[in-house]
């Protein structure tokens, strides 16, 4: 191989076969494009594509996931609209916070730009500060939408660590965050005029592509974390501490081959980066929360919706469960010939048909004789109700579409499908 590096040296430029050229990732001739407007033109910037294609793709994942928890319809958008401002606002103030030198000037010495804040199409956004800021958005709108955080934080989470793969590509279009030197053959190219070359640096110098591992790294995440819950269907939050441990597992390696300005902290006798010390404690504190979480089980780990915000189910019969016990729902059909009782709250619905002269359903102690109408007139006696006639049979008049049948002193008339034994009432019915 030395040999063929000193051969190649002997030759002119133009007579090196194309092939021998070390390989690597060019910088990009592309970073934007301009809206002309009356006024003006609106600069559209590369980066600002990539971070909106990262939210619609990962908004689009997380829908996914929370219809199939059975969320409420189109609440992730009424999420969204809360998460996705605070989340960027949060982000650019983290962003700040950790490279301040640009902002407030080197030691907060006011040399700074604060103009430079609100440009966002800049480049810079903290990921941490993202997150919680986001959090506090998301949780007003699942609030809104009557929705645990925790089971949306769930289903979000492939999508956040999907959001971030492809946002990561702004960096590449803005040649920055990039490692330290290379000779890779994925070393990637920044222009040497670009004012985020580093100075002391040859201009054909490559450097280690950074955006790309973390791209790579989080792409591999979200394939981890979908796999992880189809095995184990991890509720209460789980699932996203989970991504909160794995991004910062390569956030670390990541972010310490790193040569841009940032903030260096010194802990434990070590100085190193801040978003290097952010990573290591929000994993130990993921993995901490994680571990008390499994560790308790309550009983409605499955419902997404918050405490009485449950809507009522509606039954295939089309009856509704009002969850109250001891309330007596009654039915008849179009012809008048059928009627249902049902006693909401019940376990196991128990619900009583009557057709004709036959009562369906769950079994009853009495059945009433139906008789046609000009029958019952003519066999009824004179007075039924006086206490003459006690040992009179008993009968009783079809339901009609305008009523229900009811039964005088009838101790079990709270029940459903049954019949009380006792005198009966003449009813109006549907003749």
């Amino acid at each position: 191989m030395q040999m063929l590096h000193s051969a190649a040296a002997l030759l002119p430029v133009n007579l090196i076969p194309v092939n021998m050229v070390p390989a690597s990732i060019p910088s990009p001739d592309w970073s934007g494009f301009d809206i002309p407007l009356p006024w003006g033109s609106l600069r559209i910037h590369a980066y600002a594509l990539c971070i909106l294609a990262g939210i619609i793709v990962g908004l689009w994942l997380t829908s996914v996931r929370w219809t199939r928890r059975g969320a409420p319809e189109g609440s992730v958008w009424d999420i969204a609209i809360w998460a996705i401002p605070f989340g960027i606002i949060g982000g650019r103030l983290y962003h700040v916070f950790s490279s301040p030198d640009a902002y407030f000037g080197p030691g907060f010495d006011g040399t700074g730009d604060l103009s430079l804040i609100p440009q966002i199409q800049r480049g810079g956004l903290g990921i941490w500060g993202a997150v919680v800021l986001g959090a506090f958005g998301a949780w007003i709108g699942c609030r809104r939408a009557g929705v645990k955080l925790t089971a949306f934080m769930d289903a979000a989470a492939p999508g956040l660590l999907l959001a971030q793969a492809i946002g990561r590509w702004g960096n590449y279009f803005n040649q920055e965050l990039f490692g330290g030197p290379t000779t890779l053959p994925w070393g990637l190219q920044v222009d040497a005029d670009n004012a985020n070359f580093p100075g002391g640096y040859p201009a054909d110098t490559l450097f280690h592509p950074t955006f790309l591992y973390e791209s790579l790294w989080n792409i591999a995440g979200v394939l981890l974390l979908l796999a992880l819950d189809r095995r184990f269907h991890f509720r209460r939050g789980r699932l996203f501490w989970l991504y909160a441990m794995y991004y910062t597992l390569g956030r670390v390696w990541i972010e310490a081959m790193r040569i841009d300005d940032a903030e260096q902290i010194s802990l434990f006798g070590i100085t190193t980066r801040l978003n290097v010390w952010t990573s290591i404690f929000v994993f130990v504190a993921a993995l901490a929360v994680f571990i008390v979480l499994a560790r308790r089980k309550p009983a409605d780990a499955d419902s997404v919706y918050l405490p009485g915000r449950t809507p009522a189910a509606v039954a295939d019969d089309g009856v509704e469960n009002t969850g109250k016990t001891g309330e007596t729902i009654e039915k008849t059909d179009d012809a008048g010939l059928s009627v249902e009782r049902e006693e909401a709250g019940k376990s196991g619905r128990e619900v009583g048909r009557e057709s004709g002269s036959t009562a369906v359903g769950n079994p009853v102690r009495d059945t009433d004789r139906v008789v046609s109408d000009s029958e019952s007139r003519d066999n009824l006696p004179d007075n039924q109700n006086g206490p003459g006639h006690s040992s009179a049979p008993t009968e009783a008049v079809p339901a009609s579409t305008g009523g229900t049948s009811s039964a005088k002193g009838s101790p079990d008339s709270g029940k459903s499908g049954t019949t009380a034994n006792g005198t009966a009432s003449e009813t109006d019915g549907t003749r």
